[in-house]
């Protein structure tokens, strides 16, 4: 059997993955535009006390974290109910949610509304970003689904480098209002498409004892049929399943994996444009660091991700986090402006792209009763790291310390990450397997 045999069942089998690859995709660079975003806009709304109010360094990073408490809230929530009602009913809830979120950020008039409000955004992006690895997993061929995750979880780099170049060229001329409406396109682009492109998951409605319906969604899209047997009625499913003993100590490890990944994460991306300002850069230089640290994490971690397919997640990851270490401790050192801004790449690498590679780890590493939950879980646990990585920002800023403070605090992080990864233990063998037409035979064959 040919390795494009083994990939794909039928060119409408792989043109209807590359659409759903492409939708995850889309959902997930807007949630890396509200991502940053936010760290794009802070500088003005702390010199510009009209906008919203008198907002001091500590209200900030507070500011900051409001949206991550609710990406958390939607991560566990989506978690619980995601393996219970399907993958493609949460991603169009959850596009609704998000675009609503934003557009309504846009018209916030106090501090306290606005961050009420990125609360409110915070929880359709976290449904999004625990519904978006669960969906990869299911439809991508076994053989591909590191690349898959990484190409759909660079979503949030690809975003904050959207956000970055917009809030360069259209800052002044639509102010943040506007940057915040452009966030609530995926209203009118993606919701539209999702509502047409997006099946439900054959392998979830298998695993849910509705063989008809995963017949029916095989033979309108091209999918091969999954050939796992129904979830027995005894088996547990979602957040019990984390619990059990299959689970339990690699639920544990990764969460923290991913606390450390989505602090380094949330930590720069709010930060770094207003350490660089206080460095003596501009406005648009600042914002030039934020762009390299994103378009880093994109080119590392698809790199990353064909090398973790071959020789799987755990020891890429362990690399990353440990590059990361180095290349934020690089940027207290005093090189030349070419030597940091390599620097600053090498630990988007090591931070977002790290962040992307643990997700597509998370999402295969569990079986599919579960896999919304585990994912959900890494991605709510993952989002204290993200509450945490705006403050400690804040606090250090807010008290005077010195910035290399903060790059010598998120290195300790990243290394720690380093060390986490390397004990978790590997992951279990799945049974949900796919089968596949031989050309020749027209039997099937485990892929």
């Amino acid at each position: 059997m040919t390795q494009a045999t083994q990939t794909w069942a039928s060119p409408q089998h792989k043109r209807s993955v590359i659409w759903i690859v492409a939708l995850a995709t889309l959902a997930i660079i807007f949630d890396g535009y509200d991502l940053v975003v936010y760290g794009t806009i802070l500088p003005t709304l702390m010199a510009d006390p009209t906008q919203l109010g008198e907002i001091s360094a500590q209200q900030g990073g507070a500011l900051g974290s409001y949206a991550l408490i609710g990406v958390m809230v939607g991560a566990l929530v989506t978690g619980a109910f995601g393996d219970r009602v399907g993958r493609r009913k949460m991603m169009l809830i959850n596009i609704v949610w998000f675009s609503i979120g934003m557009a309504a950020a846009a018209m916030s008039t106090s501090i306290a509304m606005f961050g009420g409000l990125r609360f409110f955004t915070g929880i359709g992006v976290g449904g999004l970003v625990a519904t978006a690895g669960a969906v990869v997993a299911e439809f991508a061929p076994p053989g591909k689904r590191n690349l898959f995750n990484a190409i759909v979880y660079s979503g949030v780099p690809a975003g904050g480098v959207l956000a970055s170049l917009l809030a360069i060229v259209l800052r002044d001329a639509i102010g943040w209002r506007g940057l915040f409406l452009i966030g609530a396109l995926p209203l009118v682009i993606l919701l539209p498409l999702a509502l047409v492109k997006l099946p439900e998951s054959p392998t979830w409605l298998v695993s849910r004892g509705r063989t008809d319906e995963a017949q029916a969604v095989c033979k309108k899209y091209g999918f091969p049929v999954p050939s796992a047997a129904p979830t027995a009625p005894t088996e547990k499913i979602g957040f019990a399943a984390l619990a059990s003993r299959k689970y339990v100590l690699g639920t544990a490890l990764l969460g923290m994996m991913s606390f450390g990944g989505l602090l380094l994460t949330y930590g720069l991306n709010t930060w770094l444009p207003k350490i660089m300002a206080d460095a003596g850069y501009n406005a648009n230089g600042s914002l030039a660091f934020l762009l390299v640290l994103n378009g880093g994490a994109i080119l590392g971690g698809l790199l990353a991700s064909k090398v973790a397919d071959g020789r799987g997640p755990r020891p890429v990851i362990v690399t990353t986090f440990f590059l990361a270490a180095v290349s934020l401790v690089m940027l207290t050192l005093g090189f030349p402006l070419p030597v940091l801004l390599t620097a600053v790449a090498i630990a988007g690498v090591g931070t977002i792209g790290t962040q992307v590679l643990v997700y597509g780890f998370v999402s295969n590493y569990y079986d599919t009763p579960a896999r919304a939950a585990g994912v959900a879980w890494c991605a709510g646990f993952g989002r204290l790291g993200g509450i945490v990585g705006p403050l400690i920002g804040g606090v250090l800023i807010g008290a005077g310390i010195a910035n290399n403070v903060n790059f010598y605090i998120f290195a300790g992080i990243a290394l720690a990450g380093a060390i986490v990864t390397y004990f978790v233990p590997k992951p279990l063998e799945h049974h949900n397997q796919i089968q596949i037409p031989t050309p020749t035979t027209g039997t099937t064959g485990d892929v």
